[in-house]
């Protein structure tokens, strides 16, 4: 039945009444500044967050242990899944996206995705595929590093398989639940040198295996494994294996098979220069419209406040819903609240709309959980059961408002 519009256009009552939420965070098994799942709901809970995004790479298994941490803690959890993926027309030309030293790749997200569901026979091979070509890069790239290391001074016995123990041990989950990243293998060499090397034999070893003096402090784990990543695993580096992305179109597909609503993540001015897909910011509305993407988000810490403006309102102006998160994918523990690049929060203008997002995406996948229309369909095209854009959007925000408030009242 066609939902007819109520009122007069404009954000609802209930959504203007915005309050703390977070839609993107990597936990572990992901590499994650969280030690588990429960500290990283604890510390959402302490910034009284009650919308909690968790967005992994390639796996959702821990995503029942995050649902229950936060029904404990009254929050109401949001399950994204996120993808490297290559867009063929810029791959071709070599357009930046929002993978500014990989041209043609594009990391896409799926929001409100059902992840307790059995998944399709689709879902099932595309995921199988992925986490594939996951492990054949870790187990190709760690013998590099271990040779370029052994070279320089420092003798280890990593594999990507005892690594991808260790992780599973730290976050308490079964060692085929980990999508082994570059940085998870830049700690675990990280912590050999720590731990086998006294820091003042540090340095002529880093110097040796990057060809080059370190510019990290010895001391400091989050520099070196920075460093590392960038001196011996990017393209042309010693330890360099190329990533094998997901086509786009097997990204999309699997999060619709998920249930999910495909999700743009905005790099903006994180990169200097913009990255050309992405600048100025109505062309890029344009662009996500024409790849079917009426979702995107911003992680406004790599941003200053004007660029988060701009874009919120290119994206609204689109009818693009917009949500904001953290990531929390380095070492760095920064506020569960999503602040802009010089520490201010965003501007109302953009809470109102991040907000907004956040109730829909809430909406959506309560509702496509329990098998019934989302704000997007199966594939990938806005719900058609409303009058306009205004009342379709009013309708999602306000069952998510209803939906984000009913844990904490149940506290």
């Amino acid at each position: 039945m066609r939902v007819e519009e109520q009122g007069a256009p404009g954000r609802s009552e209930a959504v203007t009444g915005r309050r703390a939420a977070n839609t993107h965070v990597h936990v572990p098994p992901n590499f994650s500044a969280f030690r588990s799942v429960e500290d990283a709901i604890r510390a959402a809970a302490a910034e009284g967050v009650c919308a909690f995004g968790v967005s992994n790479f390639h796996d959702v298994r821990v995503y029942r242990r995050f649902a229950r941490a936060a029904a404990g803690a009254g929050i109401l959890p949001l399950f994204g899944i996120e993808f490297v993926t290559v867009l063929d027309g810029p791959m071709r030309d070599g357009t930046r996206i929002n993978d500014p030293a990989n041209p043609g790749r594009m990391y896409l997200c799926g929001k409100g995705v059902d992840p307790f569901a059995e998944p399709t026979p689709v879902a099932a091979r595309l995921a199988e595929a992925v986490r594939a070509a996951d492990r054949v890069r870790m187990a190709t790239m760690v013998p590099l590093l271990r040779d370029v290391f052994a070279a320089a001074g420092l003798e280890t016995s990593l594999t990507a398989a005892n690594i991808a123990e260790e992780v599973a041990e730290r976050a308490d989950v079964p060692p085929d639940w980990v999508v082994l990243q570059e940085r998870h293998v830049a700690m675990a060499f990280q912590e050999a040198l720590f731990l086998r090397i006294p820091p003042d034999h540090r340095a002529p070893i880093l110097a040796r295996a990057y060809g080059a003096p370190a510019t990290a402090s010895v001391d400091d784990a989050a520099g070196v494994q920075a460093e590392m990543r960038s001196r011996l695993m990017k393209s042309g580096r010693a330890a360099f294996v190329p990533e094998s992305p997901v086509p786009f179109e097997d990204a999309y597909r699997l999060v619709l098979e998920m249930g999910g609503i495909p999700c743009y993540p905005t790099l903006g001015d994180g990169a200097d220069p913009i990255c050309p897909w992405e600048t100025p910011p109505e062309a890029l509305a344009a662009r996500l419209m024409e790849h079917g993407i009426f979702a995107a988000e911003l992680i406004p810490e790599r941003n200053q406040p004007s660029m988060v403006d701009a874009y919120v309102t290119a994206f609204a102006a689109a009818g693009i819903i917009v949500m904001a998160g953290t990531e929390h994918n380095t070492p760095k523990r920064i506020p569960v609240q999503p602040r802009c690049a010089d520490g201010t929060p965003p501007s109302g203008t953009a809470l109102a709309a991040f907000w907004e997002g956040t109730c829909i995406v809430a909406a959506h996948q309560h509702l496509r959980a329990q098998g019934r229309p989302g704000y997007v369909d199966g594939g990938g095209r806005l719900n058609p059961d409303f009058a306009d854009a205004v009342s379709r959007r009013r309708w999602f925000a306000d069952l998510g408002v209803a939906l984000i408030d009913a844990p904490r009242a149940s506290r």
